[in-house]
């Protein structure tokens, strides 16, 4: 039995042939490998990488550039809400300026509507006047004439009684007001 295991080759050792034959199969193989599809595979891998970075260089430059328009939409945002409060600001000075505009107007359209009514009632009470001296004039002639007993018909000598009675009662209104 020893021996038939001699006789047997062993399946953990290569055949002869094997050990030249592999080795020259593996260079041959590893020069097509080296020559042809390494070079291709370097170029593919080489174009791969600037892929990549060529995307994450424009990646960065993109979000430089959203960076930059961010700021500048702040910056814009930032004006127009300075703007804003500017023409609020700018509305209620308007807004002020108007009221004491219209105060203004009315103030003077009420001194002439005043300054109007008192004329107006200054010259009511002159007609009034002149048409009460009129009746007091025309009841004290009639008066004194039954008192009298004779007709005091002459206009012109009415009037100067009136006037003088009428002076009269001025002139003592106005000694027992002082």
């Amino acid at each position: 039995m020893f021996l038939a295991a001699a006789e047997e080759p062993n399946i953990f050792l290569p055949h002869g042939a094997e050990l030249v034959v592999g080795p020259i199969a593996f260079a041959i193989i590893f020069g097509i490998f080296a020559w042809k599809l390494i070079p291709k595979i370097k170029a593919m891998l080489d174009e791969r990488a600037d892929l990549i970075e060529g995307g994450i260089k424009r990646a960065e430059d993109a979000q430089v550039e959203a960076k930059q328009t961010l700021d500048a939409y702040k910056a814009q945002l930032s004006d127009a809400r300075q703007e804003a409060a500017r023409l609020r600001e700018e509305a209620r000075e308007q807004g002020a300026q108007i009221i004491a505009e219209m105060k203004e107007q009315a103030q003077v359209e009420a001194r002439r509507i005043v300054e109007n009514a008192q004329a107006q009632i200054e010259q009511e009470r002159t007609q009034a006047l002149a048409s009460l001296r009129a009746e007091v004039g025309a009841l004290s002639v009639d008066l004194a004439g039954r008192v009298v007993g004779e007709s005091l018909e002459d206009e012109a000598r009415q009037r100067r009684i009136v006037d003088r009675f009428l002076e009269e009662l001025e002139s003592a209104n106005a000694s027992k007001a002082l």
